[in-house]
């Protein structure tokens, strides 16, 4: 049996730890607990960067920490800031000495790394008036004269201090840092600031190991909020408000996270593996520094032994500036489910390749189901590594992308989600498996010839080879596809002139002229497509056999009634004329390039027979992710 420390408002860290006498931080509960010990914190606001000093050695032999049950406990990587003096009207300043921050200065810190795309003059810094963060402003005279949105490039709106609240066009604030102080200054619109509850940035993380191997931790059941995370591409370090650090075995539950400026959760790479070199040296692309970083975790001993297999469930993320759950390499073996991810991206004060609600590299044989995604720049993003990857019974709607699965050459599969958005999902992979999905959207197919990425051994980290992606060798089968007005590529049309077949591909292969590679550039890889349904404009592979293609505009609708989510689709006379069979491993084919099965992450035969409430399927059904879906009108709670 293990200890049981308490931690308390109310105590001091001179104290035993018990219940009766309880320490007052978290951090000296952390450099005591070991291996089968607990930590129980109670109620209150607590404004440290807790840094477990011991791992757990197993499963059953874990340090788990957690809110006392029935308490509120808010973790904190912000201090409170008051003294406030009125500058000119509704604009304010504040003098911060250096020394408050440390060796870590948010308000000096620059968002940095590898493929940010528009960063004008960003830091790391926030000034949250109760709560409620606000924007930076690039100059000081726009504190005084707040600017609204001016201009839309490339789906990211510069000036965007009035983007998603009109309220929120006042709510600014610029920094000025010399060598003893940090002066702040921000407009609080109505607000008197020395009234209000007024925090900054103070910490870069609330929950995060200093050093690297702290396996088998829980973390259950706090509010985090409020930390000065950098950047976290693939190439760098990625810490995160809260994560393990390469570490193994984790278990993060029930925890509401927030107000992250760039990263929520990180179950990502450390920086031994690479550290922005791209940007710091700038003679070759950051794509191969990301091969580089791959085999240099390979040397570190990136495995399944070492890193990975987390949990990461039943958590509400949101209010991040990058990613809600961010991950590279450390992210293999794990499972994601069951979070409510949502305002991800969406203040767009800074833009790159690196955004999204849950955006992961490497994800190795990850389960990624049951999660609500909503109101995000993108909501998932799977780069780099596919195999074994399931993305399943996930509900999307509001993002401005849903899915974009890139460079990777499976197998990964995609099944019974529901994706709304007009542009509903980014294919410049190959390799996939695509079932009983409902998809609204532009559907964006490409091939990537420029860039060879790593494939795997099966349910491994060992690389087998490298391929570029040719595009197709994908699976689809049993969706509901829906095209709208003014939406192009809804449907699976762009694999028109693709082979049905493997020994059609190979055939057609060996009757080109040229060389071998030469060949297989030009010959379109097999798709396997059957038994969808394309209604009001989706348009179908030309050679698929069965399906249902009806101009019938569904009227599909995502609606909220409290935390409750409804799916509401008006479905044509024809729908039931086709049942789709259940897919398991004996129907899928194999992937070629990888020659890999579809299989579960222990090797076993998958079949995907759940639908997206859990309703297990015994034989075939109606297209699309739900079984109960009907002809007609159909409301369907699919969350809550």
């Amino acid at each position: 049996m293990g200890i049981d420390y308490h931690v308390s408002k109310n105590g001091s860290d001179l104290s035993k730890g018990t219940k009766q006498d309880p320490f007052l931080t978290i951090n000296k509960a952390a450099s005591v607990a070991i291996a089968g010990d607990s930590v129980v914190v109670h109620e209150g606001v607590y404004r440290e960067w807790v840094k477990p000093k011991f791992p757990g050695l197993s499963n059953r032999r874990r340090i788990t920490y957690s809110a006392a049950e029935g308490e509120k406990v808010v973790i904190k990587g912000s201090e409170e800031v008051k003294d406030w003096e009125k500058v000119d009207g509704s604009v304010w300043k504040t003098v911060i000495p250096n020394a408050f921050f440390g060796d870590y200065n948010p308000f000096k810190e620059e968002l940095y790394g590898d493929w940010i795309v528009e960063n004008p003059g960003r830091h790391l810094g926030e000034v949250y008036l109760n709560g409620k963060s606000f924007y930076e402003a690039e100059t000081k005279d726009e504190v005084t004269n707040p600017v609204t949105v001016t201009e839309v490039v490339d789906g990211w709106t510069r000036k965007t201090v009035a983007a998603h609240d009109p309220e929120q066009t006042k709510y600014v604030w610029f920094a000025e840092v010399d060598e003893d102080n940090t002066t702040v200054f921000a407009n609080f619109h109505k607000y008197d600031p020395n009234q209000e509850l007024i925090e900054v940035n103070a910490r870069r993380s609330v929950f995060y190991p200093e050093k690297t191997g702290i396996d088998y931790i829980t973390v259950k059941g706090f509010e985090m909020a409020q930390s000065a995370t950098p950047w976290t591409p693939p190439t760098a370090d990625q810490p995160g408000l809260l994560g393990p650090n390469w570490a193994k075995g984790w278990i993060i539950e029930d925890n509401i996270v927030h107000d992250s400026k760039c990263s929520g959760i990180s179950i990502g790479k450390e920086v031994g593996t690479g550290d922005n070199y791209y940007s710091k040296r700038q003679d070759k692309p950051g794509y191969h520094y990301q091969i580089e970083t791959v085999f240099a975790a390979e040397k570190a001993g990136w495995s399944k032994e070492k890193v990975g297999s987390h949990i990461i469930r039943n958590n509400k993320i949101y209010d991040c500036g990058q990613n809600g759950i961010v991950g590279h390499l450390g992210c293999i073996f794990s499972e994601i489910y069951n979070n409510h991810i949502f305002n991800i991206a969406i203040k767009r004060q800074f833009y790159g390749h690196e955004i999204a609600g849950i955006k992961l590299h490497a994800a190795i044989d990850t389960q990624i189901h049951d999660n609500r995604i909503h109101d995000c720049t993108l909501g998932i993003w799977l780069d780099w590594q596919l195999q074994g990857t399931r993305v399943s019974r996930n509900i999307f709607y509001r993002n401005n992308r849903d899915l974009f699965v890139e460079v990777s050459s499976g197998p990964f599969l995609v099944d019974h989600n529901i994706f709304t958005a007009d542009y509903a999902l980014d294919n410049h992979a190959q390799g996939g498996a695509y079932v009983n999905n409902l998809v609204r959207g532009k559907m964006e197919h490409r091939k990537m010839l420029d860039r060879s990425t790593p494939y795997h051994e099966a349910h491994s980290t060992d690389i087998k080879g490298f391929s570029p992606v040719y595009g197709g060798d994908d699976r689809w089968y049993n969706n509901i596809i829906v095209g709208d007005e003014g939406i192009e590529d809804a449907g699976t049309a762009h694999y028109n002139g693709y082979t049905t077949s493997l020994e059609e591909y190979i055939y057609d292969v060996h009757h080109q002229p040229g060389s071998d590679h030469e060949a297989f550039n030009v010959v379109e890889q097999p798709v396997y497509i059957n038994q969808n349904a394309y209604l009001n404009g989706a348009l179908p592979f030309d050679r698929e056999e069965e399906n249902i293609v009806s101009d019938f505009n569904p009227e599909l609708k995502i609606s909220e009634e409290g935390n409750d989510v409804y799916l509401e689709i008006t479905l044509p006379d024809e729908f039931e004329t086709i049942k789709g069979g259940v897919h398991s491993t004996q129907t899928l084919e194999r992937v070629r390039l990888t020659d890999v099965e579809f299989e579960n992450p222990d090797g076993s035969e998958v079949v995907i027979n759940k639908d997206l409430l859990g309703q297990v399927k015994e034989g075939k059904s109606v297209l699309g992710p739900l079984s109960n879906l009907k002809s007609g009108k159909n409301k369907i709670k699919v969350w809550g």
